[in-house]
C-alpha cells in the first residue's frame, strides 16, 4: 500500500508540469483582437470549449507520462512523450503571439504525428497510456483541420 501512495505522489510533478505549463502558456498567449478579427470556419467551436477540453486532455497527458515513468520506460516512449509536450507548448505562441498560422499548422501536423507515434509505440508496452492519448489525437486532428481552415480563410 505504501508503494502505491508513493507512486501516486509521483503523478503530482507530471500534473504540475503539464497543467501548469498549459495554463501559463494559455494566459500569456490568450487570443485577443487579432484572433477575433480572423475569418473562421463554420465548425469553429465557441471559445468556452477550449479551456475544459484542454484541461481534461492535459490531465490525460500527465497520467500517460507518469505511467511510463513509473514503469521505467525511458527510451522512445518517453522521448515521444516529451516531444509531443514541446510541440503542444510551441503551438500557442506561434499562432496567437507570432500570428504565424502557417507555421502553427506545421507544428500541429508534427504534433499529431508524434501523438500517433506515441500511441503506436506504447500500445503493447502500456495500453492504458496509449488509450489515454486517443482523445488527444482526436482533438489535435480537429485542431489541425481548424488551423488549416483559418490559414486558408485568411
Amino acid at each position: 500500500m505504501k508503494m502505491r501512495s508513493v507512486g501516486l505522489l509521483g503523478l503530482l510533478p507530471f500534473l504540475v508540469l503539464v497543467l501548469g505549463g498549459g495554463l501559463i502558456i494559455g494566459l500569456v498567449t490568450a487570443p485577443g483582437a487579432w484572433y477575433a478579427a480572423l475569418n473562421k470556419p463554420s465548425f469553429n467551436p465557441p471559445g468556452w470549449v477550449f479551456g475544459p477540453a484542454w484541461t481534461l486532455l492535459y490531465i490525460l497527458i500527465a497520467i500517460a507520462g507518469w505511467r511510463l515513468w513509473r514503469q521505467g520506460h525511458r527510451g522512445l516512449p518517453m522521448t515521444l512523450w516529451w516531444a509531443q509536450l514541446a510541440l503542444n507548448f510551441l503551438w500557442s505562441p506561434l499562432f496567437f503571439s507570432a500570428h504565424r498560422v502557417d507555421l502553427a499548422l506545421v507544428v500541429v501536423l508534427l504534433l499529431l504525428l508524434t501523438i500517433v507515434a506515441f500511441i503506436t509505440v506504447t500500445w503493447r508496452q502500456d495500453r492504458p497510456a496509449a488509450l489515454l492519448f486517443l482523445p488527444y489525437a482526436a482533438w489535435v486532428a480537429f485542431a489541425m483541420l481548424l488551423n488549416g481552415a483559418i490559414w486558408r480563410l485568411n
